[in-house]
């Protein structure tokens, strides 16, 4: 085989840069044998992640401002969004409902117990349900429906 020879393969190399790019994904890798290839993006990723939370957190944040209580708005986002959400266990494509015309699993303001579909995450073709760890009331959806999401990115706050 030519990848004994010539080291890594860089047409898949190429491949897989161009995966991350279409699935936006920031990581990537794939085992050959004994040949291990991955293939990562760095700060530029990182920035890219990172954008979705702030703009989510202040798509959430419309109901707390209509309560009348804005000290109590300020103090609690930034604690109560790293205490109490809900990290996502994988990358892929998250949903709020089981298919696009049905009702959402959680809403705003809901409670819910512990073990309940939160919603899903749709990785390699596969639909996993995402349960809720703890019992309470959901705060904050932190993405929106069909956004890819990558793993450790806070989805829903749970008080």
């Amino acid at each position: 085989m030519s990848i004994k020879k010539t080291g890594v393969d860089q047409q898949l190399v190429r491949d897989l840069a161009g995966i991350l790019n279409d699935t936006n994904l920031t990581e990537i890798e794939v085992e050959l044998g004994d040949l291990k290839v991955r293939v990562s993006r760095q700060a530029a990723a990182m920035h890219a992640v990172a954008a979705p939370a702030p703009v989510n957190s202040v798509h959430v944040a419309p109901p707390p401002a209509a309560a009348p209580a804005p000290a109590a708005n300020a103090a609690a986002p930034a604690p109560d969004i790293s205490r109490n959400a809900v990290p996502s266990p994988m990358v892929g494509t998250a949903y709020l409902a089981p298919a696009p015309d049905a009702k959402p699993f959680i809403e705003v303001g809901q409670a819910v117990k512990e073990g309940q579909t939160l919603l899903i995450i749709e990785a390699m073709k596969t639909m996993n349900q995402i349960p809720s760890p703890r019992s309470g009331t959901v705060t904050a959806i932190l993405f929106e429906d069909a956004q890819p999401v990558e793993y450790g990115m806070p989805l829903v706050v749970i008080e």
